[in-house]
């Protein structure tokens, strides 16, 4: 056995083990440690089997952004599991075995681990995505090729379905309040901010933290042409510097910096940047997400340029959606 996959296995047996321990666990907080564990782990495997785009992702929005956001949501509610009737643990664990075993059945058709035959290495497509990618695109990441060019129209639907998250759970959290209520919550809030930020250490990491996560972002989204990035994983690592500065210091700090009516504008602009950048191609006579039109002379240099415009956007409407989710649910205040 090779160290590769003696390191997948142990990896994954790791994997495994967090699972069953986060199913029989009844306290909340200790479930989402280790669910935060889980995507540690996610991420690990994805970069021994080189998806280092994936890796950023999971390591960003699997340990990171949803480790908050759970830990937000059970501060509304409650830090222990209620009690499950045995008839719904039969119901549940009958459905687990049914789609366990489906799957299990359907992975008799995968081939061998490793095997240098298998489909995604023999089929005539990805001689098209790593060799003439280079020539048609020009862009030396093939990932961002691929999700940028040749599958652009699916790119925009992804980023559309993330725009309609970010509107639909902050009109979920909504509520009407009295004004009194919202003064009650901002003195709560005030009060876990200085609880916080009493710490030193945690106020002068964040404070030190905080431009070189902005700066990491920036390099994420413009180095996306050339190595692992692009706009969704800049996007998260850019929410995660506010998030972590709002954690700190408090969710007013953080809109004194970006408040509400700047971030609902952010939201449409992403999707209306790519969009936009579609329209402006048929303008230019070509087709619609056809950067070459930009650059007619050059059409590698117009790819470049069109690919890098709407990872902006896309990076844009990431970032807001995930700080709006998170200024949603820390708006509401803790309620037990």
């Amino acid at each position: 056995m090779s160290l590769l996959v003696l390191m997948n296995v142990s990896l994954f047996a790791l994997l495994v083990a967090t699972a069953i321990a986060v199913t029989r666990l009844r306290a909340l907080y200790e479930a989402t440690m280790l669910t935060a564990l889980a995507g540690l782990l996610s991420a690990s495997l994805f970069v021994s089997l080189d998806a280092l785009d994936v890796a950023i992702t999971e390591a960003a929005v699997g340990t990171g952004i949803s480790t908050v956001l759970f830990l937000v949501a059970l501060a509304l509610t409650r830090s222990r599991e209620a009690v499950t009737p045995p008839r719904k643990l039969w119901s549940g664990a009958a459905v687990a075995l049914l789609l366990g075993a489906t799957l299990v059945y359907a992975s008799q058709d995968l081939p061998s681990f490793a095997e240098p035959d298998t489909p995604v290495q023999t089929h005539p497509v990805t001689e098209t995505y790593l060799q003439d990618s280079q020539e048609d695109v020009g862009i030396p990441n093939t990932v961002a090729a691929v999700l940028a060019s040749y599958r652009g129209y699916d790119t925009l639907g992804e980023l559309v379905v993330i725009f309609t998250a970010g509107v639909t759970v902050p009109l979920l959290l909504m509520r009407t309040r009295r004004r009194t209520d919202r003064d009650g919550d901002e003195v709560r809030d005030e009060a876990r901010a200085n609880v916080m930020s009493e710490y030193r250490v945690l106020r002068v990491a964040s404070k030190i933290l905080m431009p070189f996560i902005l700066i990491f972002a920036f390099y994420v989204l413009f180095h996306g042409d050339y190595g692992p990035g692009g706009g969704f994983q800049a996007g998260v690592i850019f929410a995660a510097g506010f998030v972590l500065y709002g954690l700190v210091f408090g969710i007013r700090s953080v809109e004194r910096v970006l408040p509400w009516p700047a971030m609902l504008a952010l939201l449409p602009a992403g999707v209306l940047l790519y969009a936009g950048l579609g329209i402006v191609n048929m303008a230019l006579g070509g087709s619609f997400l056809d950067y070459g039109t930009l650059v007619p002379d050059h059409p590698k240099e117009g790819q470049h340029l069109g690919i890098l415009v709407i990872e902006t956007g896309v990076g844009i409407t990431v970032a807001a959606v995930l700080i709006a989710v998170f200024y949603s649910f820390a708006n509401r205040g803790a309620r037990r």
